[in-house]
């Protein structure tokens, strides 16, 4: 039996078990402080990765409808502009702004995260609308965030706008021009066919990203359970309540897109804001970057049985 053989049943059997594999890549980032640290490196380079798998699997025709987009636009102004609005006025009203709730707002103003797709297909649903959602959220990043931040925050928070647009340009640009090369190259035909042996990839990048995003908070919870506790409560409490209450307003369109889009609209790309601020931030956010990583990871687990539920009734979602 070859090793190519047996590394291809490996990938094959670890996309059939996507959603604990990747759930428990979280605890063992947490387990082995050591093995984040190394895989902390390997962040960006596999965000990449995993957009560019996205754009390979993903059949993008009627991706940009007329109706796909409308909905797209829909979504993006409600997760960009009414829910940043929403949860500013809420930190503004904290008083001055602390580590934690700068957090938050930037949390709020930040683009969905970039693996959303890659979760549409771990869930084994449609990606092609949280897609083009997650594109139009890149593209107005640049002009909404850096206002709502800097307004929310009393100016005690900027954005550099144009290095925003810079990076999440080059992103998008680099990781659809590799992934669709890549799959005019490997024809559409034979990307469906070595389907689990790439959900099987996808669940190994993803796991790769929650092991390093762990680096760090072992100790943090080692030095201080309470307060990291309490940061975790938070983060899935707004994880939960932007996804229902998204995909309850979206619900119309779909069950499978609606959950797709609360998905989105709950899990946002702290990270890009981080860089965009020159990573120059108190203590207090950093942790509850790597912290709003929990909910990213596990929700998928439970939302497993509702995905297989939304499948069997539309098998098209």
């Amino acid at each position: 039996m070859s090793l190519f053989f047996l590394l291809s049943r490996a990938l094959a059997t670890l996309g059939r078990w996507s959603a604990p594999a990747v759930a428990a890549s979280v605890f063992i980032g947490l387990a082995l402080p050591p093995l984040a640290a190394v895989a902390k490196p390997l962040i960006v380079a596999t965000i990449l990765a995993l957009l560019t798998l996205a754009f390979l699997r993903t059949d993008l025709s009627g991706t940009f409808s007329a109706r796909r987009t409308g909905v797209a636009l829909l979504a993006v102004a409600w997760s960009m502009l009414a829910l940043p609005l929403a949860l500013g006025a809420v930190t503004s009203a904290m008083g001055e702004p602390s580590g934690v709730t700068l957090a938050l707002l930037m949390q709020a103003c930040a683009p969905p995260i970039m693996s959303a797709p890659a979760f549409a297909l771990l869930l084994g649903l449609d990606p092609r609308l949280v897609l083009a959602v997650m594109v139009g959220a890149m593209v107005l990043t640049p002009l909404s965030a850096p206002l709502l931040v800097a307004h929310f925050s009393h100016g005690a928070l900027q954005l550099d706008a144009l290095g925003l647009a810079v990076r999440l340009g080059a992103v998008l640009g680099g990781t659809a021009a590799a992934g669709l090369a890549l799959r005019a190259f490997a024809t559409p035909g034979r990307v469906a066919l070595w389907r689990a042996h790439l959900d099987g990839l996808n669940v190994l990048l993803l796991a790769l990203l929650a092991v390093g995003l762990m680096d760090g908070v072992t100790a943090w919870f080692i030095a201080d359970p309470g307060f990291v506790a309490g940061l975790l409560a938070v983060a899935f409490a707004l994880s939960l309540g932007a996804l229902g209450v998204t995909a309850l307003l979206f619900r119309r369109i779909g069950a499978g897109d609606a959950l797709m889009v609360g998905f989105a609209a709950g899990h946002r790309n702290i990270s890009v804001m981080v860089a965009a601020t020159g990573a120059v931030l108190p203590p207090e956010t950093w942790l509850y970057v790597a912290v709003a990583q929990f909910p990213i990871y596990l929700l998928p687990l439970f939302l497993m049985p509702l995905a297989r539920r939304i499948r069997a009734v539309d098998p098209e979602a």
